[in-house]
Parts: structure tokens; sequence; C-alpha cells
């Protein structure tokens, strides 16, 4: 285990390297016609999508940016680092909402800038929720600009045959797991392998609409709650009595539904494109699918949002990316910038994955329904998904909710998706190993001893 010095020494490393590469930000960014943007979305394509764009900018304004590439795996390091030498870039785009409330604990954003930019072009016309996502303490701390949703996936043609509504609550959902499990067909694939951040996605989808959460109000730990107990209860006996055996994960979930061996799915919405057959790499192959690539969209449903017993309102896992304006900033070419890729470019930063960016503005729906998706083949959304599930996904990000995130607990959500406690305390129940409320003991304990070795 390398000792903290090692750890900064490290992270100044790969600092320097990644200046090296970019021009920098610090010393650039004190000009009024440059301005050094980080950004999350650095695949190839996209970098070259957010060039194009970024190459028009430079020729309405006259202000030049630097984009460099940043993995989200390696984002806490490099801002610490960046940090350190006083070398924080100006702008930071497609951050999750973790990475956010991480730079608010540290004092790195600009928390006056946003609301600024969010006013300037109308409140009224983005999500609510978004917007509620990344407000704390009555500022706004990044520009939302988009979202994915985590949704429930059914089989509109076996729920017809039965007779069964679709799976938006608890109720219907462990009724249609239960009448659909025979035949060959799972009633449900359902995430359960205990090192796979799928599988605490999956569960933290369920828990929020009963209204289980990772911390109450205070910042405590709240896990061993009667809502938690309820949601490993529920969660888990559907993967014992419901789903595929064996430890499902990502991946087979996935295969399992594609192959038309489930019945229903939990799965995100970047599988949209995938069960139109428009990746090579990831193709339906249930019988029906092989003369019609599409078959399993056209006859898949969609839920976003799921109410529990417990719940106050429907909720679903999802989401929402932004864009964060640093302490150290040019503030004014900044603005400016974030401005133009949320209205003259979002419509382009949409279209580089709109199965996985769904607008948190208002006004760019019916742009997004008809933008290109997919990868091997290309193809809107609009022409494969009926208009009611496009309605639903365009509608989803305001009824996004997170563990901790309102709470300030960003650093304490980003260190138990690397820990994973909850995946670890679901596999325990479906080993027979631990009943449910011994798994919401062991994740409360497991979630404790993280948050107390988190730096304050």
């Amino acid at each position: 285990m390398p000792t903290k010095v090692t750890a900064v020494l490290s992270a100044a490393l790969l600092a320097a390297a990644l200046t090296a590469c970019s021009g920098g930000g610090g010393e650039q960014s004190s000009t009024s016609n440059e301005i050094t943007v980080w950004t999350e979305e650095n695949l190839e394509d996209r970098m070259a999508a957010q060039n194009a764009i970024i190459t028009e900018f430079t020729q309405k304004t006259g202000i030049k940016v630097k984009l460099v590439g940043v993995a989200e795996d390696q984002f806490s390091q490099t801002l610490t680092a960046a940090a350190a030498a006083g070398d924080l870039p100006d702008v930071i785009g497609a951050l999750p909402l973790a990475s956010i409330r991480e730079m608010e604990a540290n004092e790195l954003l600009d928390t006056e800038t946003p609301g600024k930019i969010v006013d300037q072009l109308g409140r009224d016309t983005f999500s609510p929720r978004a917007l509620e996502l990344d407000t704390s303490g009555g500022k706004l701390l990044a520009v939302p600009s988009d979202g994915w949703a985590q949704l429930i996936l059914y089989r509109k043609d076996l729920f017809e045959k039965a007779g069964l509504q679709p799976p938006d609550t608890y109720e219907a959902l462990q009724t249609a797991a239960a009448k659909l499990n025979t035949g060959g067909i799972a009633g449900i694939t359902l995430a359960i392998a205990p090192k796979d951040s799928f599988t605490a996605q999956s569960f933290e989808h369920v828990a929020l609409a009963d209204n289980c959460q990772l911390v109450d109000n205070s910042g405590n730990v709240a896990l061993n709650s009667p809502q938690c107990v309820k949601s490993f209860d529920f969660y888990s006996s559907l993967a014992i009595n419901h789903s595929v055996k064996g430890k499902q994960d990502v991946d087979t979930t996935r295969a399992t539904y594609f192959s038309g061996k489930a019945a229903m799915m939990i799965w995100s919405s970047f599988i949209l494109d995938e069960m139109a057959g428009l990746r090579k790499d990831a193709l339906p192959s249930c019988p029906e699918c092989r003369e019609d690539p599409e078959w399993l969209a056209k006859n898949t449903g969609v839920v976003t949002a799921l109410k529990g017993p417990d719940g106050s309102a429907p909720a679903q896992y999802g989401e929402i990316v932004s864009w964060a304006i640093t302490a150290d900033a040019a503030k004014d070419p900044a603005a400016k910038f974030v401005t133009y890729m949320m209205n003259e470019g979002y419509v382009r930063w949409l279209g580089m994955a709109p199965e996985g960016k769904f607008p948190t503005r208002k006004g760019f729906e019916e742009q997004w329904t008809k933008l290109p998706a997919g990868v091997d083949t290309k193809k809107p959304l609009a022409d494969i998904y009926p208009p009611e599930v496009l309605d639903a996904l365009r509608s989803s990000p305001d009824t996004f909710a997170r563990w901790g995130i309102a709470q300030g607990q960003g650093k304490l959500v980003g260190a138990t998706m690397g820990e994973l406690p909850v995946p670890k305390a679901l596999s325990g129940i479906v080993d027979g190993t631990l009943t449910p409320e011994q798994a919401a003991q062991q994740a409360q304990k497991d979630v404790e001893a993280i948050k107390r070795g988190i730096r304050q």
C-alpha cells in the first residue's frame, strides 16, 4: 500500500504529464481569450465532436479552448494534483454528481457563475430536479447538462398475454416476476455479483423507491433502517426466486434478456441502441431477433421511476453530469463557453450518445429524439421506440434520486462505489449466509468504516 507522500507524488506526476500533453491550465487560464477545459467524455470520437464545437465557438468569440480528456477513474487523483500545483482548468465537463460534491468539499468550485448562466439561459428551461441535485446551501454548484437513467425493461408481449400491469411498483414487479418465471424464461434477470458496481446501481434504484437512504439528513449512515431492510429483502427475494441462478452481473443480465430468456431486466439507458441491434458487439440473440434485429426493442416496455410501499413518490437511480467552473477560472470566458455548450452547441453535445444523454434543458426534446444513436448502425431513437417510451425517457431526470448527494456526502458515495459493501451484503443473502437484517447491519458497519476513513 503506497504511503501518503507516494500517492501525492504519483498524482503530481500524472498531472504533470497531463499538463505537458495539453499545454496546461493555470497560467493560460488567467488570460481573457484562452481557457483550458477538462472533459470526461474522453473517447476518441467524442473528443473529435467536442473539438468541432470548440472550433466554432472560437470563431464566434475569439476565445481559444484547450480541451483535455480525463478518464473518470483518474479524475480524483488528477484533480488533487492539479489543485496542489495551482494548475486547475477553467471548466470541467461531464462531471458526475459525486465529483461535483467532491469539488465542493475541497472548495474548488465557483459557486456564483453557474447560477448566473442558468438564469441567463432561463431557469425554467432546466429540469427542476437536475438543478436541485446540483444545489447546496442555496448555491448552484454546476450547470447540469444531461443525464442517463436506470430503467426497468420488460417484455410487453409477455405482460399483455399474462394480463399484467407495467412493473412500476414493488407489488407489480413482484407479481410479474413470479407469474412469468416459467417455461424456460426467468421472471427477471437481476445483478447480484458482489464486485460489480452495476449491482450497487441496480439495488439503489430499487431501494430509492422505498425511501431507503445511504445516510440521513445529518449525514449518519442509515442502511440498517426498516426501509433498507425491506429493500434488501425484496431485491434478494427476486434474485433467489425469480432470476437466473449464479452471480449475475452487467454483462450476463443483458445477455439473458437479449436471448429472450428473461421477462424483465434492470439496466441503464445505454442499452437502448444495443437492444435495437445498432451495435455489432452486443446484438440481441432471441429467436425473433434473427429475422428482425429490432424485434426486442419493439416488444420492450420501459419503466423509469419505481414506487415502493414506503416511498413517498416514485423514484429512480439516475446520473446527472454537469459543467463545473473552477474557483480560479477566468470567469467571463468560462461562462461564455459553458453557455455556448448549453445552447448553440447543445444538440451536438447530446448527439454524442443520445441514449445516455437525456437533455436537462427543456425545448430540446424533439431534436433529441431525432439524433442518430448507435455505433455500427446509426438510427434515431424515434425510429425505433414509440412516443410513450421516449416521453418517459425525456422526463426521467425529473424523478432522479441519488444516495448521499443531497446530504453533501459525495465523497462517501464515491468511496462506497469503490469498495462495494452493498453488493457484498446482497451476495451474502443469496448465498444463504446472511438474512436481510444481517445484510443491512453488515452494510451499515462497512459504510460507517468507509466514512471514518475518508479525510475530512
